[in-house]
């Protein structure tokens, strides 16, 4: 039977090349927390502490990694982990995978909404005008607002109009943070003395050292999240790239992430004294100013810093709206999140949800800057944890499916990646865990999402219970049923 004829199934443009989707998924990982976190990473862990933090980090990402890059490869289809939940485990399971995942890939675009003022404002302090109220003591302003809605409107625009535009303007970004960063890493690692790193933990108790790399580790996803977004771009790759490819292109991506990670934060330690930086506003920019004596890095810095929060927020957008769209075409959820734009191919409607999300979320200003990476890192890793387990599902369900790329030692990897994620999800979750989420706002945040998400679900029972399996199966998985 011609399942094509039978079932109309929603598509997407095929315009994404190699550079654009390493772009899409390193561009995503660098983003600004190197800016806007340095110093919760240094005053928690200290130099050294953070490196291993991130490097430890780094290697669970990395197995985790290995096992998306088997799967994407052999089920290359737009919102990837709704695919492979789906095919392993069905409806519900792919809903959870897919609704946390969202959240994850929103709470960081709600992030950026907020850093780009927090950036901003170094460079022009005049934006700091007309306060209107405050969240979590800190103070939100009109123009602030503002600024974020320009952004939200500029991502969007650029994702509803084609995602070639998209991948253009992320390889071209992500050329230009590479020569920037390029300039002041070896700027800070030529002008600053290695007597800067001491201490080299926060702490002076071995107990205060392991609990503030921990601290620094259990936020390693957020900022290494990002490669998957290649996994959620891999039905608009060009159709001449083999899916091999594609799934090696993850695995750079993540490494080339571990290692820009911590030459920063050795490029930083070494340019000035790290406690010596832990208030400033923006630390990163602080140590290179001291190091330099020039006002001019520090502009090379925070510009550089705005370009990798774009390249961040324009692959996490991407990727969040295409999450929605294959639960929306899978009819899962409502399947108007499912439809494709009749001109420029884009899950359009989904890129209008996701501006919107986004908008309303920046509204909580700076003071829920910390709240968006805790509670984003857990929804990210509930996600990775139903990535592993779909991984070896599949591998148990269908071991004859075609993998492009055959991930070594794959059961004992699947294992290694859903004890690396639980381990990380124990920790956030865990009372009294110096890494648990923390009451009101984060726990408050994360409760309403699964509220939200219970809400979604409930109000798409009927149009959910009218799709045959038949039709769903080709309407999530296509031919790879």
């Amino acid at each position: 039977m011609n399942l094509q004829s039978d079932f109309q199934r929603p598509k997407l443009h095929k315009g994404i090349g190699k550079a654009g989707l390493f772009s899409l998924a390193f561009g995503a990982m660098i983003g600004v927390g190197w800016v806007t976190a340095m110093g919760s990473w240094l005053s928690n862990a200290g130099p050294l502490g953070a490196i291993i933090a991130f490097f430890l980090g780094g290697l669970i990402i990395l197995v985790i990694g290995i096992c998306y890059a088997e799967v994407t490869a052999a089920l290359p289809l737009s919102g990837g982990e709704v695919a492979y939940a789906y095919k392993a485990f069905g409806v519900s399971k792919s809903f959870v995978v897919g609704w946390f995942l969202t959240f994850g890939y929103l709470s960081v675009s709600a992030f950026e909404a907020v850093s780009i003022n927090k950036v901003l404002s170094y460079l022009i302090p005049s934006i700091d005008f007309i306060p209107i109220y405050s969240v979590n003591g800190s103070t939100v302003y009109l123009l602030h607002i503002i600024i974020s809605a320009f952004f939200v409107i500029v991502i969007s625009i650029i994702n509803y109009t084609g995602v070639r535009n998209s991948a253009r303007f992320q390889v071209g970004l992500t050329i230009l943070f590479v020569l920037l960063t390029f300039i002041f890493v070896i700027t800070g690692l030529v002008m600053g003395e290695w007597k800067n790193l001491t201490p080299l933990f926060s702490g002076n108790s071995s107990g205060s050292i392991t609990a503030g790399i921990a601290m620094v580790l259990v936020t390693v996803p957020f900022w290494f999240v990002g490669f998957d977004t290649i996994p959620q771009a891999a039905e608009e790759a060009d159709q001449s790239i083999p899916f091999k490819t594609i799934g090696l292109l993850i695995l750079v991506s993540i490494i080339s992430a571990i290692c820009f990670y911590i030459l920063l934060i050795l490029s930083t330690s070494t340019a000035a004294p790290w406690n010596e930086i832990l208030n400033e506003k923006l630390p990163t920019a602080r140590a290179f100013e001291k190091a330099t004596n020039s006002p001019i890095m520090v502009k090379i810095i925070l510009v550089t810093a705005l370009v990798g929060l774009l390249t961040s927020w324009n692959g996490f957008f991407l990727a969040g709206s295409r999450v929605l769209f294959a639960l929306g075409r899978g009819k899962i959820i409502s399947p108007q999140f499912g439809k494709s734009h009749p001109t420029y191919q884009t899950p359009y409607k989904a890129v209008l949800f996701s501006g919107l999300i986004t908008f309303l979320a920046s509204l909580m200003g700076q003071g829920a800057m910390v709240a968006f990476v805790n509670v984003g890192s857990l929804c990210i890793v509930i996600a990775f944890f139903g990535v592993s387990f779909s991984f070896l599902n599949l591998r148990k369900k269908f071991p004859n499916i075609h993998r492009p790329f055959y991930a070594p030692s794959g059961r004992f990897l699947g294992l290694l990646s859903i004890l690396g994620t639980l381990s990380m999800l124990t920790a956030m979750v865990f009372p009294g865990s110096p890494a648990a989420l923390a009451w009101p706002l984060e726990w408050g945040i994360f409760s309403a999402f699964t509220l939200l998400g219970l809400i979604f679900w409930k109000v798409s029972a009927k149009s959910r219970n009218s799709v045959s399996k038949k039709e769903r199966d080709y309407l999530i998985l296509d031919n790879y049923i």
